[in-house]
């Protein structure tokens, strides 16, 4: 009696039953990977009918086991499914009920296959699909940039480098600079679906089978392009996980620069956007103000998709091959950083489309900090043939003065600027206005606003087809 006391109180609280119930928690993985549950009966099926179909097993429990497994499925959708954790995982659990569902057929489903390959075939489908997902959420975040980027396509407001002022651009170009970055991460996601599309079901436990199973044959039925040709990596592979995770830590981290910007936008001392109060609060205490915060949110959870990809590049590292229960972890950071990227991209979409613009205090700010200052160099180089160095220097010297005079440099006399260099004439005020600015950058990929229009243009064709 003594002995069982301490013993209970060495183990205490949720672990009070002793090694039985910390081995059964950290052994299970059914409370996160039931998620699979569409993918394992997915790669059962595909599995059992291959077996039929090359004489492993009778079509008689090759039906029986289709109609069982089809019934599961119907179970877990329905909320009418007893998942227990005695049976550790979504592969046991679906297993049990099906025998208790069809009887011994259900005992021959298993031929030619380990829980190792059928983990990894489950995990490929599922990792799939919510790359597929991603893809079109990400579709759908660039048609938003490039419906403003196109309304915006001759907006102007200051460009920066160092968050200091340093050229005129138009907020459509702004747009479209996030256009490119979005359309990247759909070309990696693109790219990671071709790599990881091959079917490790059929490796087995590790050394493939004796039996004269058809690995290309499910690989077909599961929409996969081909079999992996090595058994001993088609059980231990992540790669694609730890992709799924490298894409997304991208993809947010593009999310959260551009939620930082609206957050600096959206303050007063900028003004140059304004977020509905679908994605802002107001404060408990301050009824002025008005608080970005599904933009600083989706900021934020940025550190949380890049510490799941940390996280599975640091279980991986020291694994030698090949299936290790260290993999278990894989799924609870791919799951959770698929729920965080869908809504990273559905806010910021929501956004991108809610957000209102405030044309004014863009164009003011854009004439701010002597941003022509560039063009007025560039004119003297083009019409006075000044080497760029002299032309920087001549330019520095009438930024001084429009300083000393608290003034911009379109507002400078000729004579103040010829009192810089003689050669200056009245034409120089045609390139000192930020419109004249803007619509001068004409060179593929500038802040035209004729060239913004091409290439929402081009992007809409090439959307169309991605």
């Amino acid at each position: 009696m003594g002995d069982d006391k301490a013993s209970n109180q060495m183990w205490g609280g949720r672990f009070a039953s002793g090694p039985a119930a910390i081995m059964e928690a950290i052994n299970a993985s059914i409370d996160f990977d039931r998620k699979l549950y569409a993918q394992d009966i997915r790669g059962s099926l595909a599995h059992s009918e291959m077996l039929a179909q090359t004489g492993i097993i009778s079509a008689a429990d090759q039906e029986k086991i289709a109609h069982g497994l089809n019934t599961i499925a119907k179970e877990i959708e329905g909320g009418t499914f007893a998942f227990s954790k005695k049976l550790e995982d979504i592969h046991m659990n679906i297993e049990a009920r099906l025998a208790e569902l069809i009887g011994p057929a259900a005992g021959r489903l298993h031929t030619a296959r380990s829980r190792n390959d059928q983990v990894a075939v489950d995990f490929r489908l599922w990792v799939k699909d919510e790359f597929n997902r991603v893809a079109a959420a990400l579709k759908d975040l660039i048609a938003a940039f490039l419906d403003r980027a196109e309304e915006h396509a001759a907006t102007v407001m200051p460009g920066f480098t160092h968050l200091q002022t340093a050229q005129p651009v138009t907020f459509g170009h702004h747009c479209m600079a996030y256009v490119e970055m979005f359309a990247r991460d759909l070309s990696r996601v693109r790219d990671a679906i071709e790599r990881m599309d091959e079917s490790p079901l059929g490796a087995a436990a590790l050394a493939g089978t004796g039996f004269p199973i058809d690995r290309h044959r499910t690989a077909k039925a599961l929409g996969f392009r081909e079999p992996t040709r090595n058994s001993l990596d088609s059980v231990s592979d992540r790669d694609f996980a730890l992709e799924f995770l490298s894409v997304a830590a991208i993809c947010a981290t593009h999310l959260s620069r551009l939620a930082e910007e609206i957050v600096i936008w959206s303050t007063p001392q900028f003004g140059f956007v304004r977020l509905s109060d679908q994605f802002s609060t107001g404060s408990s205490i301050m009824p002025q103000k008005k608080n970005p915060d599904a933009a600083e949110l989706v900021r934020a959870k940025t550190g949380r998709v890049n510490g799941h990809l940390i996280g599975l590049l640091t279980v991986m590292k020291g694994l030698p091959l090949t299936y290790s229960k260290d993999m278990q972890e894989d799924k609870e950071a791919v799951f959770d950083t698929a729920e965080t990227l869908d809504l990273m991209l559905a806010a910021m979409t929501g956004m991108v489309r809610d957000l209102t613009v405030n044309e004014a205090a863009m164009k003011k700010a854009a004439g701010s900090g002597y941003a022509t200052a560039t063009d007025l160099a560039d004119w003297l180089v083009r019409e006075l043939g000044l080497p760029f160095r002299e032309a920087h220097h001549v330019t520095g010297r009438a930024v001084a003065l429009a300083e000393s005079k608290k003034a911009g440099l379109e507002k400078l006399s000729l004579e103040d600027l010829r009192s810089i260099h003689l050669g200056i004439t009245a034409d120089v005020f045609s390139v000192l206005a930020v419109k004249n600015s803007v619509a001068s950058r004409k060179s593929f990929g500038g802040t035209a606003p004729a060239e913004v229009k091409k290439q929402v243009r081009a992007w809409k064709k090439r959307l169309a087809k991605a």
